[in-house]
């Protein structure tokens, strides 16, 4: 749901940048690789030590590169189903690393099995609702769903209440129960997405199978 207003947003704001970086010979590929590069270091170098606040600022100065890459490709007329691959695979190992960073610090030093849990949940559920999608369009189905928690969603309420849950280091009292509610909210949400995407596509499926099935295509022109 962020996606679609969001984008649009840091788009227009950050495509001086995206020029800039073309003008200086920057390839989109290779923004792509570093800006996946800082979010897998932010998220396993802090999260683990419980540095959440300068963890969470290392990760949202480099998870801007997933907008920047795709914009310097369109100014360079060079966007390529190579550029979409690595930047999509990509995505992919950045959101691991933030779950994953937090899974380690309840399993270490947080001391939280059940929220460590909740985080690996949080990682596997998004992978596989990115997965719903990538496997239904694979066999040519058009998965129009907006899910209730999709990519952006996870991030924004994941990122956000962890720098929050930062300042608990800081002294601010009381603010750390953010994370653990901000983890329950993105696997409750992931979880009716996956289930959002499921029902989406076997409804598609069926009616796909229909249409081609001898008389199908027929009988849906008569109604």
């Amino acid at each position: 749901m962020l996606n679609k207003y969001a984008r649009a947003f840091f788009t227009r704001v950050l495509t001086p940048f995206a020029a800039l970086l073309l003008r200086l010979g920057i390839s989109p590929d290779a923004v792509t690789l570093v800006g996946t590069g800082g979010v897998v270091a932010g998220a396993l170098v802090f999260y683990p030590l419980g540095e959440f606040f300068w963890g969470t600022v290392v990760i949202t100065l480099f998870v801007f590169s997933d907008l920047v890459d795709g914009n310097m490709a369109r100014q360079a007329g060079r966007s390529s189903r190579w550029g979409a691959f690595l930047d999509s695979t990509l995505d992919r190992v950045a959101d691991a690393a933030v779950f994953g960073g937090l899974a380690l610090w309840y399993a270490g030093r947080g001391e939280d099995l059940l929220l460590c849990a909740i985080a690996i949940f949080c990682l596997a559920s998004g992978q596989v609702v990115s997965y719903t999608k990538a496997r239904g369009e694979s066999i040519g189905l058009p998965v129009n769903v907006n899910g209730l928690v999709e990519r952006a969603e996870r991030l924004v309420i994941t990122l956000v209440a962890t720098g929050l849950a930062g300042l608990h280091a800081f002294g601010v009292p009381g603010i750390d129960v953010l994370l653990p509610i901000a983890l329950w909210i993105v696997a409750l949400g992931s979880a009716v997405t996956l289930g959002q995407r499921m029902v989406t596509v076997r409804r598609e499926a069926a009616e796909a199978d229909a249409a081609s099935a001898p008389g199908g295509a027929a009988e849906g022109g008569a109604a």
